[in-house]
């Protein structure tokens, strides 16, 4: 390496303790999904469109900001970055439920599947179902909760070297983040809008399996 050229530090250890950061965020976003005040709306979609257009730009503005310090400083916003934009998303996912006057049906597990639907899918699959023209909403329980959020902090983790790699670079980076946070926060207004515009009903009779459990059955393992 040439003298003068810096190079990122070696943070491994660091690194171990994102993953339970990351759950920890989650957890405590989850344990107090925002409420709304926004009314239902005439034209329940073209606003619910506007929440998610006003709510990419702001997402998108905070993290091209946090995206400028460089170097180990810049290393110290991933993770307040990813917080501030999940916030701001489950404030749009709520204010998308109070357009559709959807709020009774605003369960955790109708946000975490809008958070994260395009991210891990999969891992929600028994979460939302489709039955003939309804959509259902199935409570999870606690456990089933812990292991999907687990598993969301390890998908998220292994995505991290993007933003990593953006604290080492001038104004790219910051440009590069913000344009991510706003096709990721326009994503999950997609979702939001597609669940809550659909005939939306929360099964409480029919748990959510464990996403740990579920794939198990799926290849043939225990159930």
């Amino acid at each position: 390496m040439s003298a003068g050229t810096t190079s990122p530090p070696d943070d491994d250890a660091s690194k171990k303790n994102v993953p339970s950061k990351l759950q920890e965020s989650l957890f405590e976003l989850l344990a107090n999904v925002p409420t709304t005040s926004e009314p239902a709306a005439d034209n329940p979609k073209a606003r619910a469109q506007a929440i998610r257009s006003r709510a990419s730009f702001i997402a998108a503005a905070i993290s091209g900001g946090l995206a400028l310090p460089l170097g180990p400083l810049g290393l110290l916003t991933i993770l307040p970055d990813l917080a501030a934009v999940w916030r701001i998303q489950a404030r749009m996912v709520a204010d998308i439920a109070g357009a559709y006057g959807k709020q009774a049906q605003l369960t955790r597990e109708a946000m975490i599947w809008c958070l994260f639907r395009y991210a891990v899918g999969q891992l929600l699959r028994d979460i939302v179902v489709r039955v003939g023209e309804r959509v259902l909403v199935r409570r999870a329980s606690l456990r089933a909760m812990q292991s999907i959020i687990q598993k969301i902090g390890i998908r998220v983790t292994q995505k991290l070297v993007g933003r990593t790699i953006s604290r080492w670079l001038p104004l790219i980076g910051a440009a590069g983040m913000a344009g991510y946070a706003y096709y990721d926060t326009s994503s999950v207004g997609n979702a939001a809008i597609e669940l809550f515009g659909s005939k939306l009903e929360v099964d409480n009779n029919s748990p959510a399996q464990d996403p740990v459990t579920s794939s198990q059955s799926a290849e043939g393992g225990p159930s």
